[in-house]
């Protein structure tokens, strides 16, 4: 290894760690971005004009082209059901279904079953909330657990599960010309297996709690009375909508898919508009349409910001050891895609900025190594859940603080313990399976 190649990992790695630490400060992700560019091409002898004009806006405007339409669908039609309150619905159906001794394990399972469905995190988080905290006051739980509990049922097994109309699925499809139910059987397993310990695991914390006297503590602003004016639709008239949205998406003929994911997600769309059109504030549906589509530009091009500087770290004297390193890891030849993934999606904060980055670089690497597409894309899904869920991630910072208003010192124990380590389990399980069974459909 010579010096330049030394001197441009050194860089790559320092601005790894300005982009860690600011984004944990609140930093906007553009300057971020831009600042960490500047980093990675001086060192790592790009021309600087060269970095931004060229590789930083081809990624840019590459995942842009990609996945534009896949956030824009995904964005309206979780604002669909959450104007039309079907995702509140579907989550006191299943969660006064279950009873009250289990009501606690139904939260995730709610949020797992609308994510499923294609319905964004960031939605299933603000419509179960107030569903969560009126369980486990009336059970007198410890409240601290909630964000554990709404960010585990987000953005762990129901997100990256094979066939589930999200983004993760869809970034690594169209990098790597799968779809998304690839590594389905493997795929499935492993993402059960992430549902049942981490909900055993769940459970098991709050007993142990508990058993220690405690007891839920209100907050300042919490609100625990139904509102008795509330109109919300019936709970298996709103699954519809996300039901065939799964179907169409997947049904297929002469081997490829019939529906788009982004026409499966329009048509999600409509058919959740049409099927509780009478709970819509009419006078009010151009402007939410309008910030479901400014929320979308928003999301991703966020992710482009990350990505634009994927594609300059790609073009470092560097990148060609560093994939080295990684495709030589030891031990089963795909645990090298899943310790990419991670890392990678660890330090962006971000499971589809990870995979942004993580599917166009090191997929085609496997691939040359002869690993199956299919394997490579199902791997780096479940991987890509789990170091993404650190501190800094947006998703868990805004659920734990501003949602649910606790602090990380109280909360993210059993959120790191939920998001991080079962997924980390699960993805060993998941390498594991595709190494002894590759082939499985």
């Amino acid at each position: 290894m010579n010096t330049s190649t030394v001197i441009s990992i050194i860089g790559i790695i320092i601005a790894m760690i300005i982009l860690v630490k600011l984004v944990m400060n609140g930093v906007n992700i553009f300057l971020i971005a831009f600042l960490c560019t500047a980093v990675v091409a001086l060192t790592g002898k790009i021309n600087i004009y060269e970095a931004y004009k060229e590789h930083y806006i081809s990624g840019f405007v590459g995942f842009l082209k990609a996945n534009f339409f896949v956030f824009l669908t995904g964005t309206l039609l979780g604002k669909a059901m959450e104007i039309t309150n079907g995702a509140k619905s579907i989550s006191k159906m299943l969660i006064k279904g279950l009873g009250a001794q289990k009501a606690l394990i139904a939260i995730p399972l709610a949020c797992g079953i609308l994510g499923y469905g294609g319905v964004s995190a960031f939605v299933i988080s603000f419509a179960v909330f107030p569903i969560a905290l009126q369980v486990f006051h009336e059970a007198d739980l410890p409240r601290r657990y909630i964000p554990a509990a709404l960010c585990f049922g987000c953005s762990t097994f129901a997100m990256v599960a094979p066939g589930a109309p999200q983004i993760h699925n869809a970034i690594a499809a169209n990098a790597l010309g799968t779809d998304i139910m690839a590594g389905a059987v493997n795929g499935f397993i492993s993402c059960g297996f992430m549902l049942i310990l981490g909900s055993i695991w769940l459970y098991k914390m709050i007993q142990k709690e508990k058993k220690k006297g405690a007891h839920f503590i209100p907050k300042e602003n919490d609100v625990f009375e139904e509102n008795p004016q509330e109109k919300l639709p019936n709970g298996f008239i709103a699954l519809i909508p996300l039901v065939v949205t799964v179907l169409l998406i997947n049904i297929k003929s002469g081997g490829k898919n019939i529906v788009h994911l982004e026409s499966g997600l329009f048509i999600g769309t409509i058919l959740t508009v049409l099927l509780m059109y009478k709970f819509i504030n009419v006078k009010t549906l151009s402007n939410e349409v309008g910030v479901a589509i400014k929320s979308s530009v928003f999301s991703i091009t966020n992710t482009c910001a990350v990505v634009g500087f994927g594609s300059v770290v790609k073009a470092s004297v560097a990148f060609p050891f560093v994939v080295n390193a990684m495709t030589n890891i030891p031990g089963p030849p795909v645990a090298g895609v899943a310790v990419g993934t991670m890392v990678i999606a660890g330090i962006c904060g971000s499971a589809s900025g990870g995979l942004g980055i993580a599917s166009p670089l090191l997929g085609p690497v496997f691939m040359a190594k002869g690993i199956a597409a299919t394997t490579i894309m199902r791997i780096m899904a479940i991987s890509s859940s789990s170091l993404d869920s650190l501190p800094h991630n947006g998703y868990i910072v805004t659920v734990t603080n501003g949602v649910c208003n606790e602090t990380h010192k109280d909360a993210y124990g059993a959120v790191f313990k939920l998001t991080v380590i079962v997924p980390l389990l699960a993805t060993v399980l998941a390498v594991i399976l595709f190494t002894i069974f590759p082939n499985l459909p």
